[in-house]
């Protein structure tokens, strides 16, 4: 009887080479010679009955029939990875790797402490970490879950979330000395600035602020535009430069020990939510359910500032 699945390793080799993008980068990965995945690529061409790939010598492309048997391939190869970690997850001890992305405000300030649990409760589990402002793709870049902020749009994840977090203006006590400090929103306007550049669309990010008890969205005019990462902003306020808006975990400690001060603490009390994204595989691994248990009910028990 013949093996059904005898040319899964032409089907592994066809992957490889879409994720690298030619023939002898995938070749290099693998650990072999051009000809020999181009042999494999033309067996599964053959079996298909469809051209998947157009070579050059200096150029390769994915046909749009490529590109389709490239998203069911993938899918598939993911199911097989997920049931050989199901079941290394029978063994007891939970292990395997888990796949983590935060931006660099909840990565630094609130992230730490809620690993540290974990990472002492499973030693056998490896969390890759990456902490940054850009937005991965989870599921093209093989992220297991991700933290976000702000508004989420309706991706088909599923999001989980952490904590409404207070963002609050401040400035440093020489600063203030120099330009001397705002009594209103509009005094703003007269003060040097130091709003986020959003990567996304090259604009600053408009400031939340409550006035008369109603929400405002106000847009500071920047002499600077800060951009990649955002906690710049709060080390050119520490600096002097003028005043920032930012999350009341990253400021307070500095707020306690002066080295910033609130800047018109009666127009604070927004605030942007942070949440566990993930996508909704029918399989996630045991040590994948653990992190997202562990990171959504040690933020649930973290102490929020509420004044």
């Amino acid at each position: 009887m013949p093996r059904q699945f005898d040319y899964l390793g032409d089907v592994e080799a066809f992957l490889v080479i879409a994720d690298k993008g030619t023939i002898s980068a995938a070749a290099v990965s693998l650990g072999t010679t051009a000809s020999v995945l181009s042999r494999a690529v033309a067996r599964l061409e053959a079996r298909l009955g469809v051209q998947l790939m157009r070579r050059t010598t200096r150029r390769l492309s994915l046909t749009d029939a490529g590109k389709a048997y490239l998203d069911q391939a993938r899918s598939a190869f993911g199911l097989m990875a997920d049931a050989e970690r199901s079941m290394r997850d029978q063994g007891g001890e939970l292990s395997g790797t888990v796949r983590l992305s935060a931006p660099t405000t909840y990565g630094h300030y609130r992230l730490p402490a809620l690993l540290q649990p974990f990472m002492e409760q499973h030693p056998r589990v490896l969390v890759e970490l990456s902490i940054s402002n850009r937005n991965v793709d989870l599921v093209q870049e093989g992220y297991d879950m991700a933290i976000r902020q702000g508004t989420l749009p309706d991706s088909g994840l599923i999001a989980r979330p952490l904590e409404d977090a207070q963002l609050c203006l401040v400035a440093s006590p020489g600063y203030l000395a120099r330009a001397g400090t705002p009594a209103s929103i509009a005094d703003l306007a007269g003060h040097a600035c130091l709003p986020f550049t959003m990567p996304s669309t090259g604009k600053a990010a408009p400031w939340p602020l409550r006035d008369g008890g109603g929400d405002v969205d106000w847009l500071p005019a920047a002499r600077m535009h800060i951009t990649d990462d955002v906690l710049g902003v709060v080390t050119l306020a520490r600096q002097g430069l003028g005043i920032c808006q930012t999350y009341r975990f990253i400021a307070d400690e500095r707020l306690r020990s002066g080295e910033l001060v609130p800047v018109l603490p009666q127009h604070w009390g927004r605030s942007r939510r942070f949440s566990l994204i993930y996508p909704p595989h029918r399989s996630l691994s045991a040590a994948c359910r653990a992190l997202i248990a562990a990171i959504t009910a040690g933020a649930a028990m973290e102490p929020r500032q509420t004044s």
